[in-house]
């Protein structure tokens, strides 16, 4: 998701025209640079955002508005409001009842007053600041309605350390928002309705993959607070200029460094959709490290050492790009053959599978009950005599049902000849045994199922690359397929190096030594994702024996996984042998747990380096071995699902690699994560139930902020 323009508006509910402080500012980021534009009404304001959207369409370009006001009310409001608990339904009831004239003349605070009508005690609105009193506007604080709470999870997501935001409720005071959203987003439900199908609204619509060209979403300036504030101080722009131009800037700058995409990845769920959610809330740090620095950093004298996040010197390479580089360097190595469906669960097709024949392979009836031909029916009572004898499942009649009359049919029976309809058996009445009674009228194909619904003759049921699953064996089994054609199942061996592991757990050791921990623990994740795991056990670091191990090794596997030995010290005997006698790619990853990985062949059979450290070697196998033995084994390529929940801990995080935190939900479904970041902790792999991946950017979590955790149960396990 890329945008040639991105626009921030801040709104204002001026009782007339305004300019200057506190009036409404439009800053627009494009090729050119910044630029902030100030609007005297909210009907000048509405017809420049048509304008603004009329022309990126023209034009072809992709736009994203981000508007400074709440896109949702605090979870059970809309409910309550309109029936339905999605914001979208809110902006439409407000459109419909909210009056702006040109002059800023507005008939919100009535509205307001009318919905406290609808909702216990005074209602959850309250400040009028009129003179005159409002009937139903409370002017000081009420008691909430039971079950509204006072502010949306994005309030608290998106608010400054110590602060507490200001409430949709109240619509008059100091730094009450309240106004802004009754009177915005009317102008914003009109926006959306006059180009329907071009304007997405985040997180409400999807946003890609879609023919939306405009984006609106929430924003809210006061993230750059700091920011706006330094360069007030150096400029004397006013507030509102300077937090729509920074925001700008800063979602432009985002963009730039491929991290706006990411701020859009929010699960659909059901909070989400009432309450809505301002962009960049949880990401606040990635947004102010995005903004160009108006001063340079003071640099060392010549000759002395840079200081710097990641060792230099180094050709650190992002998580991303070490993915993209290892995808494309794979193909399916697994030979194929043919075997019955029966026996091929956990097995990745080889070719489409078309089904044989359609599902269901006749028309026939969903329920229980009487069968008849709609066109013999009307409306009001239905008595319809019965033929002799039923449909039943394996038990079809064989007979033709005249127009007018009726059979009993059951569940699953092929529907009679004369038979288009069926009427559920409770809705039913038996006229002695001789007639059905009904009311009428009766949907065509009511009840039915008709031949090839789910699935025509013909049809791919299921593409190549596909892991097979239970669900998977039944629908090819109710299609007719009986044979198919799989990949073998992947031969995966696991090697472990080093002069200081002891390969049995029942020796004693020296201090030392340390038991193997890697080669078990990569054997069974190989297991459990369904290869034929393949021991090929334990070389001290002496190339020779690596070399010969590794020879043995071709001979019984398809790929081979080592641990340790695979970056560039004196030791690291397998990274040295792969580059000396084999093809190798190796890469230092920008991320923590890990740094490196080693692609290579010996004599043609992949070879995977991993870290030695087990927790490193762990996270490495699920972010890029899983995805990697995938293709190799004919699969597609697989990405771990992932969801945004609030953290339940705070860390402050450098920018320049990618962190994996061994993770677990607790009670409130909050991501806890173990108390030690050291990778040689490996009881923390046990303890977690996930990891919890921040991003390459700068980042500030604060408890209560969303992160990314990624559940073991997505990698497979």
């Amino acid at each position: 998701m890329r945008f040639d323009r991105i626009a921030i508006l801040d709104w204002s509910a001026a009782k007339g025209p305004r300019l200057g402080r506190d009036s409404i500012w439009l800053g627009i980021a494009g090729p050119t640079g910044v630029e902030a534009e100030n609007i005297a009404t909210r009907a000048e304001a509405e017809a420049r955002l048509h304008q603004l959207v009329a022309d990126t369409l023209a034009t072809g370009q992709r736009l994203l508005i981000g508007a400074d006001f709440a896109f949702g009310y605090p979870a059970g409001f809309a409910a309550k409001l309109t029936g339905q608990p999605f914001a979208l339904a809110v902006w439409d009831w407000l459109a419909a009842r909210v009056a702006d004239a040109p002059g800023n003349v507005t008939n919100y605070r009535s509205v307001a007053a009318g919905i406290n009508a609808l909702f216990d005690g005074d209602g959850p609105f309250w400040g009028n600041g009129e003179a005159r009193q409002i009937a139903g506007l409370p002017r000081l604080k009420p008691a909430l309605p039971p079950g509204l709470p006072l502010h949306r999870a994005t309030d608290l997501a998106a608010r400054a350390p110590g602060a507490f935001p200001k409430t949709v409720w109240q619509l008059a005071g100091a730094g009450a928002v309240g106004a802004q959203v009754m009177t915005g987003l009317p102008v914003l439900a009109r926006l959306r309705h006059a180009f329907h199908d071009k304007i997405a609204v985040w997180p409400f619509e999807p946003t890609s993959d879609t023919g939306a060209q405009v984006v609106l979403a929430e924003v809210y300036p006061s993230i750059l607070a700091a920011e706006v504030k330094a360069l007030q101080a150096a400029t004397g722009e006013v507030t509102d200029a300077a937090q729509v131009r920074l925001l700008a800037a800063a979602f432009s700058g985002l963009q730039a460094r491929g991290g706006l995409a990411s701020l859009f990845a929010l699960q659909n769920s059901g909070q989400y959709l009432e309450e809505g959610w301002i962009l960049g809330a949880g990401a606040q740090a990635g947004l102010r490290a995005a903004l160009t620095p108006v001063v340079s950093p003071p640099r060392p004298s010549a000759g002395a050492a840079v200081a710097s996040a990641m060792p230099q010197g180094v050709d650190w390479v992002p998580v991303a790009e070490a993915l993209t580089r290892l995808r494309a360097a794979l193909v399916p190595v697994a030979t194929t053959e043919s075997l019955p469906v029966a026996k091929a669960m956990g097995r990745v097709l080889a070719t489409d599978v078309q089904a044989l024949r359609a599902s269901p392979p006749r028309a026939n009836s969903a329920v229980d009950g009487y069968g008849f031909a709609q066109a013999g029916t009307g409306t009001g009572v239905q008595r319809l005599p019965l033929v002799a004898g039923r449909a039943a499942a394996g038990q079809p009649f064989s007979g033709r049902v005249p127009l007018g009359a009726a059979i009993r049919i059951l569940t699953g029976a092929i529907l009679p000849e004369g038979v288009d309809c069926v009427v559920l058996q409770e809705d039913c009445a038996l006229d002695g045994a001789a007639a059905v009674v009904f009311d009428g009228p009766v949907k065509p194909r009511a009840n039915t199922r008709q031949a090839g619904e789910d699935m025509a003759a013909g049809a791919v049921a299921l593409p190549r690359g596909h892991r097979l699953r239970a669900p998977d064996l039944a629908l090819l089994s109710a299609l007719g397929v009986a044979q198919l054609s799989a990949f073998h199942r992947l031969r995966v061996g696991v090697l472990s190096t080093g002069d200081e592991i002891i390969p049995d757990p029942g020796h004693k050791t020296l201090p030392h030594q340390i038991y193997d921990a890697n080669r078990p623990m990569l054997l069974g994740l190989a297991a459990r994702w369904g290869y034929e795991a393949v021991d090929l056990g334990h070389v001290k670091d002496n190339p020779a024996r690596i070399a010969a191990r590794l020879d043995q090794a071709i001979t019984k596997t398809d790929v081979i996984l080592t641990s340790g030995g695979a970056s560039a010290g004196d030791e690291d005997h397998v990274a040295a042998l792969l580059r000396d006698r084999g093809t190798l790619s190796s890469w230092r990853i920008a991320m923590k747990p890990g740094r490196p990985l080693v692609l290579a062949f010996w004599q043609g059979v992949p070879v995977l380096g991993l870290p030695g450290n087990p927790v490193a070697a762990f996270v490495c196998a699920l972010i890029f071995g899983r995805p990697a033995l995938g293709v190799l084994a004919g699969a597609d390529w697989e990405e771990p699902q992932a969801y945004m929940v609030p953290a339940a801990f705070a860390k402050i995080k450098k920018a320049g690699r990618r962190e994996y935190l061994r993770a677990r939900l607790d009670g409130a479904g909050r991501a806890e994560v173990f108390a030690s970041e050291g990778s040689g902790r490996i009881s923390g792999l046990a303890w977690a139930t996930g990891l919890v991946e921040l991003p390459d950017a700068a980042a500030d979590i604060r408890e209560g902020d969303l992160v990314r955790y990624l559940p073991y149960g997505s990698f497979g396990l």
